[in-house]
């Protein structure tokens, strides 16, 4: 028997082809997953381990990747390091200038790096990690000596054109905004590369020089244990030597905070890809299971022949089995070595972002391997279960029927359970847009999609009767044929349209929620936007007070307001207080709930939700912790509804660098004088900021544009991963056509001995695939709009006006459509080629 199988198996190995893409589609984009995913954190933690001492010395309030570009006022001197240094627990201590806010930028001016991964600047000084080894590798020149001396990752003196002896433009993060430095090497981590951080490092005196005004002073201090001596031992040590407001860490500690502040994005962005990889192998399952319901009924007599010579159930049963596993093994074996190069396309699409992979660590990895074989033979096999039951069941009397078309049950029960599901989902649904919970609207989705995508025979028909309709009248008896074909299996329609419909209802879910989200952000612009114009980072970072010096003086600025977000610690957790000047309610009204909006001193106002999460009023002592031992202890005189210009709590502006905070900005707020030409003003803010490429200045139109920008290129991104369910369900399309054709090969004889002529064939065959498409793309979109409806009422606190992508799912018809065609091409050629006569002898 099993020989018998397999030789059957190689006998169809075409029909089955299709069939092994869709698995090899999917299985692949989740190995690739599992190859990014594990490369990502390889990246990381070599970067982390290799340039983490022992131990350091740092300010308290502070844990590792948790600044916003604040730069700490806490400093040690050369007496703490001596005597850090002269204990015998220290085999030696090095002072750090971690310095935050310089940008580097290109000889022609515009920005290097700062949009993805950070920028991180240094003093180089030797130091080993907890390995023994250099924390830095020198790839090209020499270090820096000389206070005006830089070293460079390679990557940034590449994107810079930068060569050693060059001068190298600098942006700094406050006094003189434009700086440089001669270019003296090139460097980076040991242990992988710069993951796309770009790396600046100057000698001491030079850190000290553009951080610290030249005081001979560090933020840090790094230190390597003498032989013999646990980290825990050195830290014990060194807090007895240690001024106020300073705490020693364990390198394992550092370097656990490290991985934990990385995990976190890392963990997002592998969550993020996991869901389209379970996607595509979910429509990869509804080809399995359509795809072998065919051929079970195309072999109806065969099977029914075996039962007849002595077969048991149990037997062609398992035969089907052993197909779907022998394809499933071969597709996923394929599948894991293609899912290696999708592994290095993503890597190469997230470097566009700034995120650069270690090519060295994009390697399979055995938990890829076994969990690629995993879900490919298992989703294959379960997919396949119900055709070879089916399989099983055939009688041996029909091996003596000369028409072997399979028996079909009844839709009623179907119906009537999948009625029930569809309940049952609403009732989900509905309980999320209620509570404002989207997690029960998920659930109610995942039951809808999945329950209309086995009700989609029956939900489906009034389209099929329309398309059949349409054709009719329009391309006459090849369009009717079309639709009659359409129509004759339902249940083959529905199932093949099925694929498409998933991947197009989450595709119009998507759509709706960014056309959503676009609408609330021009509804939220027109309502706080009331400055003339905002000049603020994109990625909100900190810049040179410079700039707000530079502006303040343009003829036609009337009223200039400064704000700073800055991270502070409180109540055991970490936020971010915004420092307003006295202008800030001069341009904003903000909406008080309770008390004023006016503070001044040791005062503060709060928004709402911080105000119920904390059990605050009008009246309460807040105790903010910042970096080092600082802490301000401002009083609750108002309780705000959320705002955009402000963050959860809102302090005056000097009250920041009363605690020492570095002054910067984070956003300026202009009004015009009166009488002032708005675009002359725009044009003169631009040229002032103009030295500054981290730094927009927005109208409210233009800012406007520049959040839905933001928006749409995540919209894009995610468009194109969906775009793999899509090619998947084109396949699927694709395989049932082909083997449509194979089972109406007499049809298609007598219809070419009747006069059809090969066009109209082709025509035919075409039609009926553009109907397919169409149903899937009808059900999807319908769904996806319901579905985002529903999401867009849950999250009605954030997504505050419903935004329908009219012309998206105008677009979204239309390549529906076009599939449809593509997916016509080979089983439309293959129809038109077969030989009449020989045509009309297949049995």
């Amino acid at each position: 028997m099993l020989r018998l199988t397999l030789r059957t198996l190689l006998a169809r190995k075409v029909r089955l082809l299709m069939s092994g893409l869709a698995i090899i589609l999917g299985v692949a984009f989740l190995s690739g997953v599992l190859v990014f995913s594990h490369a990502l954190s390889k990246t990381f933690d070599g970067i982390i381990y290799g340039s983490t001492p022992d131990a350091v010395v740092r300010a308290q309030n502070t844990e590792e990747f948790s600044g916003n570009g604040t730069q700490s006022a806490e400093v040690v001197t050369p007496a703490t390091i001596q005597a850090l240094a002269a204990l015998p627990q220290v085999a030696r201590a090095d002072g750090d200038v971690q310095g935050v806010g310089l940008n580097l930028l290109a000889k022609d001016g515009t920005l290097v790096g700062g949009t993805g991964a950070p920028t991180l600047s240094f003093n180089y000084k030797g130091s080993p990690n907890m390995a023994g080894q250099q924390i830095m590798l020198l790839k090209s020149g020499r270090w820096p000596t000389a206070t005006d001396e830089i070293v460079l990752d390679q990557h940034a003196a590449k994107a810079g054109d930068y060569r050693i002896g060059d001068q190298v433009k600098l942006l700094a993060p406050f006094g003189t905004l434009e700086r440089t430095a001669t270019l003296t090497g090139t460097a980076e981590f040991n242990g992988g590369g710069t993951a796309g951080a770009t790396l600046l490092v100057f000698s001491t005196k030079g850190a000290q020089d553009l951080f610290y005004q030249g005081k001979d002073v560090f933020n840090r201090v790094s230190l390597t244990a003498a032989p013999g001596v646990s980290q825990q031992q050195l830290v014990d040590a060194a807090e007895r030597v240690l001024p106020a407001g300073f705490q020693a860490v364990t390198g394992n500690k550092v370097a656990k905070e490290s991985q934990d502040a990385i995990g976190k994005f890392l963990d997002v962005i592998t969550i993020f890809l996991t869901v389209f990889a379970i996607i595509a192998v979910l429509v990869g399952g509804f080809i399995i299971v359509n795809t072998f319901s065919i051929l079970v009924a195309q072999r109806t007599r065969e099977l029914a022949l075996l039962r007849a010579l002595g077969s048991s159930r149990g037997q062609v049963t398992r035969s089907v089995l052993i197909e779907a596993f022998v394809l499933s093994l071969v597709a996923s074996t394929l599948a894991i070595g293609l899912g290696l190069l999708l592994a290095r396309g993503l890597a190469a699409m997230f470097r566009a972002f700034g995120l650069d992979i270690a090519g060295n660590v994009l390697n399979l990895t055995g938990s890829a391997v076994v969990s690629s074989y995993v879900v490919g033979i298992g989703v294959t096999m379960v997919a396949a279960y119900l055709p070879a039951r089916r399989a099983g069941r055939v009688a041996p009397v029909a091996a003596m029927r000369s028409d072997v078309a399979p028996e079909r049950t009844s839709l009623r029960r179907r119906t009537v359970i999948g009625g029930t599901l569809l309940t049952i989902g609403a009732g989900a649904a509905g309980y999320g847009v209620a509570d404002s919970n989207a997690l029960w609207i998920g659930v109610g989705a995942v039951i809808w999609i999945l329950t209309v995508a086995a009700l989609s025979s029956v939900i489906g028909k009034p389209v099929l009767l329309v398309c059949r309709s349409v054709f009719a009248r329009v391309f006459g008896a090849p369009g009717r044929l079309a639709g009659e074909n359409a129509l004759r299996d339902p249940r083959r329609t529905g199932a093949t349209a099925s694929a498409l419909m998933i991947g197009l209802a989450l595709v119009s879910t998507i759509g709706v929620l960014a056309a959503s989200l676009n609408k609330s952000v021009d509804d939220l612009v027109n309502e706080q936007f009331t400055a003339d114009l905002l000049v603020q980072s994109p990625t909100f970072l900190p810049f040179s007070t410079q700039i707000g010096d530079r502006i303040e003086g343009i003829d036609g600025v009337g009223v200039l307001a400064r704000q700073q977000l800055t991270p502070a610690r409180y109540d055991g957790g970490s936020i971010f207080v915004t420092g307003a000047d006295d202008h800030f309610a001069d341009i904003y009204t903000l909406k008080v709930l309770h008390g004023t909006s006016t503070i001044s001193g040791d005062e503060a106002i709060v928004t709402k939700s911080f105000a119920k999460d904390h059990h605050l009023s009008v009246g309460s002592s807040l105790e903010l912790g910042f970096l080092g031992a600082q802490q301000l202890k401002p009083k609750v005189v108002g309780i705000i509804d959320a705002s955009t210009v402000t963050s959860d709590v809102t302090v005056p502006l000097d009250q920041l660098t009363k605690v020492g905070v570095q002054r910067q900005d984070t956003s300026l707020s202009i009004l015009l004088a009166p009488g002032a030409d708005a675009q002359a003003v725009h044009d003169r803010v631009d040229a002032a900021a103009k030295p500054a490429p981290i730094v927009g200045v927005y109208d409210k139109v233009e800012f406007a544009d520049q959040i839905r920008g933001q928006i749409n290129q995540l919209l894009y991104i995610i468009y194109g991963l969906l775009a793999l369910a899509i090619v998947i369900a084109v396949i699927g399309i694709v395989n049932t056509l082909g083997l449509s054709v194979i089972e109406r090969t007499r049809e298609v004889g007598l219809l070419r001995a009747v006069g059809m002529s090969r066009a109209k064939l082709r025509r035919m065959i075409t039609l009926e695939s553009v109907t397919i498409a169409v149903l899937g793309a009808v059900l999807g979109m319908a769904l996806g709009v319901v579905i985002g409806t529903l999401l867009q009422r849950a999250l009605k606190t954030d997504l505050t006006s419903l935004g329908l992508p009219l012309g998206q799912l105008l677009a979204f018809l239309v390549v529906a459509v076009v599939v449809g065609v593509l997916a016509a091409v080979i089983p439309a050629i293959r129809a038109a080629r077969l030989d009449v006569l020989d045509a009309i002898a297949t049995e």
